[in-house]
């Protein structure tokens, strides 16, 4: 649609009704165009809204020269709209009856191409993940990835669960999209900065919201936004999540929306599984046991791969330069600890191995260094999944 008219109609509007879209897309369907909104009668509009409505008032044709100069301005950052009725905007997010009245797109990708990957699955949970989520949050994107069928990864651009799966997408060539709960302008949190720029700069990536300019990341944007990341995908996939938290919401939303959600089961007294456990016990999902029974169930099959080296081969290969293979075998013995015990602290690989404490401390850190291991403030270990 080249109507700049009704796209500034559709973002007035949608700054009018944010936090209402049913009733803008009523008015919108109701009259046959944004435009037609902004042309009613007083009369007309008080016989739709009533005449004591709050947005009954907000509606003035004098707004929408402010908007025609806000979105020229924005587009010199690369931020575009595209209205409920235009043709970029996603046809799965328009199933939705709340869906928002326009989406600000920021990328520097072609507003229609962005919609082109033909399965989108979004990886949402929470901020607090642990090691065993992150493994689970990284192994299930880039076994999204092995699929070949190169799925868009929708989530919130959020710490923890998020900007894992974010990251992870980007590493594996995979198109990802961050849902705001901010205005267009702006990037939170702002640790996210660099992977929100280059998520902006990657081709087939974007940050999108429905928040216009100047928005601040209140709490209550957050759960706005989270029907927007259910309502992209076809299948939502939950990592981790206390009983109460965004991503049981978005999962909840997404089931409502009669999309596919599936959950990582985890240990009942873990206070970050036990939204996942009640959502598979409610039978809102189904259970994340394995990458491959997770594609099945989405109809995507896994590529063959040629088989992946063993960790001493790994080893050898990263070490046999600069170490004794005394040390590489220490640091062997490191790995298989970790991988019999996810989490476990250095002082308990220390007791497990034989190998001295800051042996093991030293080792570990040149590990993580490399990408083969995670450490956390309390000393406990997990496996990066990439390397192997």
């Amino acid at each position: 649609m080249k109507d700049i008219e009704e796209k500034v109609c559709l973002c007035t509007l949608g700054r009018i009704f944010g936090f209402e879209p049913k009733t803008a897309l009523a008015l919108i369907s109701y009259s046959g165009s944004a435009k037609a909104i902004f042309r009613m009668s007083s009369g007309e509009l008080d016989s739709l809204l009533g005449p004591y409505s709050r947005h009954r008032n907000l509606i003035h044709e004098a707004d929408l020269d402010r908007t025609y100069r806000e979105l020229a301005s924005l587009e010199k950052d690369s931020i575009y709209y595209i209205g409920w009725t235009e043709q970029g905007y996603p046809s799965l997010l328009k199933e939705c009856e709340d869906a928002p009245v326009g989406l600000y797109i920021r990328s520097e990708t072609p507003v229609q191409e962005l919609w082109k990957p033909s399965r989108r699955i979004s990886v949402v949970g929470t901020r607090d993940i642990s090691p065993y989520g992150r493994e689970w949050c990284e192994k299930t994107v880039r076994g999204l990835a092995d699929s070949g069928e190169r799925p868009l990864i929708v989530s919130g651009l959020a710490l923890g669960t998020d900007i894992c799966a974010h990251r992870t997408a980007l590493e594996c060539g995979l198109p990802t999209i961050g849902v705001m709960a901010t205005g267009p302008e702006s990037i939170y949190p702002h640790r996210n900065q660099a992977t929100a720029r280059q998520m902006i700069s990657t081709p087939g990536c974007a940050l999108i919201t429905d928040y216009p300019p100047g928005t601040a990341p209140l709490a209550l944007h957050f759960l706005r936004r989270n029907r927007i990341i259910a309502g992209l995908s076809e299948a939502t996939i939950l990592i981790e999540s206390k009983i109460k938290g965004g991503g049981m919401m978005t999962s909840r939303l997404a089931f409502s929306y009669n999309r596919e959600v599936y959950a990582l089961p985890g240990r009942a007294d873990d206070l970050r599984s036990q939204g996942c456990n009640r959502l598979i016990r409610e039978k809102i999902a189904e259970p994340l046991t394995s990458v491959e029974d997770l594609l099945d169930c989405l109809g995507m099959k896994m590529r063959k791969k040629a088989a992946k080296p063993s960790d001493r081969e790994v080893l050898m290969n990263m070490y046999s330069q600069s170490m004794g293979e005394d040390r590489i075998d220490m640091m062997h013995a490191i790995l298989s600890s970790v991988r019999k015990e996810r989490g476990i602290c250095l002082e308990d690989i220390g007791l497990c191995t034989g190998i001295p404490y800051h042996t093991v401390r030293n080792l570990c850190s040149i590990m993580e260094s490399d990408g083969l291991l995670s450490t956390d403030l309390l000393q406990r270990c997990s496996i990066r999944t990439k390397n192997f």
